[in-house]
This record gives C-alpha cells, sequence and structure tokens, in this order.
C-alpha cells in the first residue's frame, strides 16, 4: 500500500507540471542554454532562432502520434488530424518553392539525400559531388560518410583564380566516369549556382541533377536566390536554416515518378514514424515564409553578409571568392598564419559563434582547417542591421587582427566580448 501511494504521488502534476517542476537539473541546462544564445552573436551559417510560434508547434501534442505512411494511407488509425498536419505543409512548400511535389518527413537533410540515393542508386553507382574543401557536404559522396561508402565518389571543385565552381572540371569527369548523379550544392559555397550549366551537363551525359539547398532554400523562398526546382531532377533542403522552421529535412520534385520512388524510400526505406510535432514546425515556419515580411528579412540577410564581407575585407581578411552573394561568408586565414579551430576558440570566448571550415586547397585536416564559416542568418532574425554587421565584422577583425604566435591578445578579446554584450542587450530573444 505505501508503495502504491508513492507511486500515485508522484504521477500527481504529470500533465500540469513544466519542467521546471518536474526535472530542476534540465530545467536549469535549458535556460543555460537560453542565456548562452541570447549573450552570444550566432553566426554559425548552418542555425537560426525560429520563432516562438514554431517552437510551440513543435513541442506540442502531435509528439505523442505515431503515424507512419503518408496522409490518408496511414498504418496506425487516429490520423486524421495530422494528416491535415502534413497536407498543410506540403501545400506551404509546395507554393513557397513552385514545386509539383514535396516529402516534408526526412528528419534531416541528411536523410533527405540518404533517401534520394536509396531510390534511385545502386551500391557501387558513380556520384560526382563538391569535395568538403570546395564547400561541399558529407553528404554529397565524402569519403567518411554513407556516400563515399556505398557509393563510387567522384569529388569536383573550384577554379584555382576566383574560387568558383569548375565547370569544366566537371564536364571532364561526366565524360570520364559517367555518374548516375551529380549533386550541385554545398555547406560552404558563397556565390550563386549556375543551375542552368548543371542542368545542360546532366542532359549531355544523360544523368540525373540533384541540387541540395540545405543552406540556401530559405533565400529561394524569399526571392533573393535563383530556384532550382525549374532545372534539378530532385531537389532537397534542411528547413531550418535560411528557412527559419522546425527542425529537419524535405524532397521536392516536378517528376511524378521520381516522387513515388522517393516516397517509397523515406517509407518504409529508410525511415519509420515521422516526427509529426516536428512536421508541424515545419508547417508553421512555412506559413511564415509566405509572408511580405520574410522576403524583407531574405534581402536583409543577404545585405547583411555582403557588409560584414566587406568590412572584413577592408582590414586585410583575405574572403573566398572576393565576397557573397547569400548568407554565407568564408574567411581564409592562411596569409595570417591562424588555424580555423584556434580561431574558432577565440571568436566564441570573444562572444562570437561561427565554425572552423576548410576552404578551397586547404591543406590541413578537417579537424583544424585554415578558415573560419561566417553566417548572417541566425543575427538577422534577432534584427541587426547593416550597420550593426560593420560594427561586428570589425569586432571580429581585431580578434583575428590580435593575433601573435597563433595567440589571441586576451585585452583584445575581453573588450570586444563586452562590446558583443552589448549588442545583444539591443536585440534580446524570447
Amino acid at each position: 500500500m505505501n508503495e502504491q501511494k508513492k507511486i500515485l504521488f508522484y504521477e500527481e502534476g504529470f500533465f500540469e507540471k513544466s519542467v521546471k517542476e518536474y526535472d530542476p537539473i534540465l530545467s536549469s541546462f535549458l535556460e543555460e542554454e537560453k542565456r548562452r544564445q541570447q549573450n552570444q552573436i550566432e553566426m554559425i551559417a548552418s542555425e537560426n532562432f525560429v520563432s516562438r510560434s514554431v517552437l510551440e508547434a513543435q513541442g506540442s501534442v502531435l509528439t505523442n502520434k505515431y503515424a507512419e505512411g503518408y496522409p490518408g494511407k496511414r498504418y496506425y488509425g487516429g490520423c486524421e488530424v495530422v494528416d491535415k498536419v502534413e497536407d498543410l505543409a506540403i501545400n506551404r512548400a509546395q507554393k513557397l518553392f513552385n514545386a509539383k511535389f514535396v516529402n516534408v518527413q526526412p528528419h534531416s537533410g541528411a536523410q533527405a539525400n540518404q533517401a534520394v540515393f536509396l531510390a534511385l542508386l545502386n551500391p557501387g553507382d558513380t556520384i560526382l559531388g563538391m569535395s568538403l574543401d570546395a564547400g561541399g557536404h558529407l553528404t554529397h559522396g565524402a569519403k567518411p560518410n554513407l556516400s563515399g561508402k556505398w557509393f563510387n565518389s567522384i569529388q569536383y571543385g573550384l577554379n584555382k583564380n576566383d574560387s568558383l565552381i569548375n565547370f569544366e572540371q566537371i564536364e571532364d569527369l561526366c565524360r570520364t566516369y559517367k555518374p548516375k548523379i551529380i549533386i550541385a550544392g554545398g555547406s560552404a559555397y558563397s556565390r550563386f549556382i549556375d543551375f542552368k550549366k548543371f542542368r545542360k551537363i546532366a542532359d549531355k551525359y544523360d544523368t540525373l541533377l540533384l541540387v541540395d539547398m540545405a543552406h540556401f532554400s530559405g533565400l529561394v523562398a524569399g526571392g533573393v536566390h535563383p530556384n532550382p526546382i525549374p532545372y534539378a531532377d530532385i531537389v532537397t533542403t534542411t528547413t531550418h536554416k535560411t528557412l527559419r522552421s522546425g527542425r529537419g529535412g524535405m524532397i521536392l520534385t516536378n517528376n511524378e515518378n521520381l516522387f513515388k520512388k522517393i516516397n517509397s524510400a523515406v517509407f518504409p526505406g529508410l525511415q519509420g514514424g515521422p516526427l509529426m510535432h516536428v512536421i508541424a514546425g515545419k508547417a508553421a515556419g512555412f506559413g511564415e515564409a509566405l509572408k511580405d515580411e520574410f522576403k524583407v528579412y531574405s534581402q536583409n540577410v543577404v545585405s547583411n553578409a555582403k557588409a560584414l564581407s566587406n568590412t572584413l575585407m577592408e582590414r586585410g581578411i583575405d574572403i573566398v571568392s572576393g565576397g557573397t552573394d547569400n548568407h554565407i561568408v568564408l574567411v581564409d586565414l592562411r596569409n595570417k598564419c591562424i588555424t580555423g579551430n584556434t580561431c574558432e576558440k577565440a571568436l566564441e570566448e570573444s562572444g562570437v559563434t561561427c565554425n572552423k571550415n576548410g576552404v578551397p586547397f586547404d591543406e590541413t585536416p578537417p579537424s583544424v582547417t585554415s578558415g573560419i564559416r561566417l553566417g548572417t542568418s541566425a543575427a538577422t532574425t534577432r534584427g541587426l542591421k547593416e550597420n550593426d554587421f560593420i560594427i561586428i565584422g570589425n569586432l571580429i577583425s581585431d580578434v583575428i587582427c590580435g593575433f601573435k604566435n597563433n595567440i589571441c591578445d586576451p585585452n583584445i578579446q575581453t573588450v570586444v566580448k563586452s562590446k558583443i554584450i552589448d549588442i545583444c542587450k539591443k536585440y534580446p530573444i524570447y
């Protein structure tokens, strides 16, 4: 009886208590992370801040629901409401990108790419993607990744003179290796991609074209970046970077036959039940992206990136390709004799979060790198404007130029951190 009372007492408040009441240790970590986000300038190009609406949708009661299958064709009962949610996300994505067919179930961008490979390739087939040091992504055929282990992965790079995509090399590799799929897009490429030229090469060598627009999909939705949908056979993306919706992945195409294969690859081929609470977060973010305010936001993301890039170059810091057309600013530190991992740590201690990153023709290992990648999406969401990014660009330059013998002057870091905190207070989150 005493044991039963203990159990009943523990269960009291199960549906009412907050995480702070139920699990104060975990709650303290959540609050700690919120303070970190508030008091640092987030410049990791893969990250963004979602709205409270997206937070609420993604933390909703839909986390309780299993819904294996697709709307109208589920393997579980009680799916009449989640069908509406998924259909809403699909319809909004179709409008955003002018796509006929959309699958919103992939748990991530990596799994979206894996689903395409599962649907359209056999192990050992040849794929052609951008190399990591050129700005590509792990899932585009990098050797440590599944895409580089299961397939014959060939990699293309950039021109040495301008750090732009080397289309002559792509055509030579297609002629020699006859890939089944060409992958365009990357995680650290800051210029517009000529999708029309990729399409022409794909047609010439009878290969499929996959565009991974994970980084710039929000800019496409906002009308400030070319849309790959008219040129690609399949388009994959994450949904949380510049698109600023619930964290996950998505696959789009205008080819019905390919879409049927992709649907089967996502479920039951690769995943089980979709994360319906995440799909709700996607729907919420897609709804925001359809508004005129998101177009203004996208324009600001790009103008802020240009202001940041120009400021860094004025301070004598090398920027790969000499600028940017999107949200990414890729910094080459080789002329400063600083490694990327050292610079990343120094900037974080100074209140700026970024990530070490390889640069074209980088000879250092991926754990070290010769560059850092900066992005403007998250700070733009907070409300920072071009003048703020000029100030931040100069503060970042102070840290980089404050290095001697690969060690940053701690006094400079202290001053920079104080100024960064002042900026953060001016633009609070949540």
